[in-house]
């Protein structure tokens, strides 16, 4: 029986001390050790399994952590982390209080930069080699791993087109195995197919265009030729781009054939592969589904609505318009500044667009909201999936900041839904027609409701509505969040005191029923999942020093002002005071 090699990586410095003949089983282990662990404990699969080969590599050639390596996106480093002296501690991977599911500077100094967010880390490297010249080091080295959908972006063609004309001694390695979450797409992806396949255009290529020593493209899965290539590579100073090919989930056959679902397949079975089987149960649905679902339902009567999201079909399942209405459902790439102007333009010609971006993700696109959007005064209909708290995924994917940063944008309606039935009359509304455009934010994971699919109604714009009379305090929700105090307010005890408002609308809002509310309570609590700064709080706060009520009692609930990391949501919001038993708490605290 062979020794397991990995049991004696601590960090790169063990890993040197091996042949390179011992590698490949260095590899089949940590694949297998990375397999057992997410089959059980969850997380990110895919992007880990098909760069054990290129991480191995890496750590073996170069010097790290004192030569710099920056992965893009941070899905792939789950093997980076096992062998940079993390391997005793991976089983806490993206639990609360546990590693990170990405890389983080705070954690290790192995991680030379936080990668959540995809198509920052050509930028990013060429800062540090920049940074690392100027000070005179010309030895050091800089590397960025990045994928093939997250080269597409923008942002990584902005820093490939300074980087070029530069002597910023990186390396710049493209992971290409046609994959992001979902199946790359783009005319890019297009391009590299036909690198692989024409060894004419490789010698003539975009990349060396841009003033590249461009080698490759290579097996991503023959350590052997990793190697030989890196140690050439780092003996060649300037910019190089290195083009591998891998095969996203390599080493978990289900993974290999089903890569979308194994990007992150929740628990399964670490030995067959196969996915743990649900309970069967009838639950409501998600809320992803409610919108994909409720948009298809309008579009087949509506020939103008558009659907439109940056590489997260599935996620935001747009996949139902994509499927069922191809022609008109865009999966425009890892591209949110693209996506939200592409909208505006549809829309300046009359069509009804549908854009579709995780609330994390338009942070990305701000300008193009404020300059192309809401200065025009055009009905772009956004839909921000995923906002509030997310869980594992953490600090770098909360919703959180959606509402603040939205919030100041004139021309914006902002609307949260509190329930399916609601999400489904504000998109059945937006697509009537609106003067201007619309954000639309609802949460991750499942809604409340088993009967969602209720007929239509069209909604009022800037008008909330009483859930429950009371006599004592006001309870004022925006959104998914007031479903607990509906809960709350079922089982306080003087629940007779306890009035509960849903806004519906943070802009604009309903100022006569906060009038109304203002002028009947001196207690007033305002509950949201989004940052106490700046955020709907401090709308009804504004209100209240607009119209000058003198002694209330105002108590904003919601995000602190710190990023909040990782865990299950349940442990985080009772981590920050949000829980439904920390909210009851407070609630009996004024009756």
């Amino acid at each position: 029986m062979s020794v397991n090699l990995l049991d004696s990586i601590y960090n790169p410095k063990d890993l040197r001390k091996l042949s390179k003949e011992q590698l490949p089983q260095l590899a089949q282990e940590l694949r297998d050790f990375i397999i057992d662990i997410v089959a059980t404990k969850e997380g990110h699969l895919g992007a880990s399994l098909g760069v054990i080969e290129l991480t191995i590599a890496l750590h073996y050639v170069f010097d790290t952590p004192e030569d710099l390596l920056v992965w893009d996106v941070g899905h792939q480093a789950y093997g980076h982390k096992i062998i940079t002296e993390r391997k005793d501690n991976f089983h806490t991977n993206r639990q609360f209080g546990g590693l990170s599911g990405f890389p983080n500077r705070s954690e290790s100094n192995y991680d030379a930069f936080g990668v959540g967010h995809s198509s920052t880390s050509i930028s990013a490297t060429l800062g540090m080699a920049i940074a690392s010249r100027l000070k005179g080091d010309e030895e050091k080295q800089h590397i960025a791993v990045i994928g093939d959908a997250s080269i597409a972006s923008g942002m990584a063609f902005e820093g490939l087109n300074h980087a070029g004309v530069t002597d910023a001694n990186m390396l710049i390695i493209l992971n290409d195995n046609a994959m992001g979450i979902d199946p790359s797409v783009g005319a890019l992806k297009n391009y590299l197919t036909a690198i692989k396949k024409n060894k004419r255009i490789r010698k003539h290529n975009i990349i060396e265009a841009l003033n590249f020593d461009y080698s490759g493209p290579i097996d991503g899965h023959d350590m052997t030729a990793l190697i030989k290539e890196l140690q050439r590579l780092k003996t060649v100073k300037g910019p190089k781009f290195l083009h591998i090919i891998t095969t996203k989930g390599k080493g978990l056959q289900q993974a290999e054939e089903n890569q979308v679902t194994y990007h992150a397949p929740g628990k399964f079975d670490a030995k067959t592969g196969e996915l743990t089987p649900k309970i069967a149960s009838k639950e409501p649905p998600k809320y992803q589904d409610v919108f994909g679902l409720t948009l298809v339902e309008l579009a087949r009567k509506n020939k103008r609505i558009i659907g439109i999201t940056p590489a997260m079909p599935t996620g935001s399942s747009l996949k139902f318009m994509l499927d069922e209405i191809p022609e008109r459902a865009f999966d425009v790439g890892i591209a949110e500044q693209h996506a939200v102007t592409l909208a505006a333009g549809m829309a300046t010609q009359g069509l009804i667009p549908f854009c579709n971006i995780y609330s994390t993700f338009l942070q990305r696109a701000y300008d193009q909201v404020i300059h192309d959007v809401a200065l025009q005064r055009l009905p772009v209909i956004f839909c921000l999936d995923r906002a509030g708290l997310v869980g594992q995924d953490g600090a770098t994917h909360h919703g959180v900041f959606d509402l603040a940063y939205l919030r100041c944008i004139p021309n914006l309606i902002i609307f949260a839904p509190l329930n399916e039935v609601e999400l489904r009359n504000i998109m059945y509304t937006a697509q009537l027609g609106l003067e201007n455009p619309i954000a639309i934010r609802y949460p991750r994971g499942k809604g409340v409701l088993l009967d969602w699919k209720a007929p239509y109604s069209k909604v009022t714009i800037g008008k909330g509505q009483l859930i429950k009379q009371g006599s004592k305090v006001a309870v004022i929700s925006i959104g998914a969040i007031g479903n607990i105090i509906i809960d709350v307010c079922k089982s306080i005890p003087d629940k007779e005191k306890i009035a509960h408002y849903d806004m519906r609308f943070v802009k604009p809002l309903d100022e006569d029923l906060l009038h109304t509310i203002c002028k009947k309570f001196d207690h007033i609590v305002t509950i949201e999942d989004g940052t106490i700064s700046g955020g709907f709080g401090s709308a009804v706060l504004e209100f209240i020093h607009k119209y000058n009520y003198q002694n209330k009692q105002i108590r904003r609930l919601g995000i602190p002002d710190n990023f909040i990391e990782h865990g299950s949501n349940d442990i985080l919001l009772n981590s920050i005071n949000l829980d439904r038993k920390s909210i009851q708490q407070l609630l009996e605290s004024f009756c």
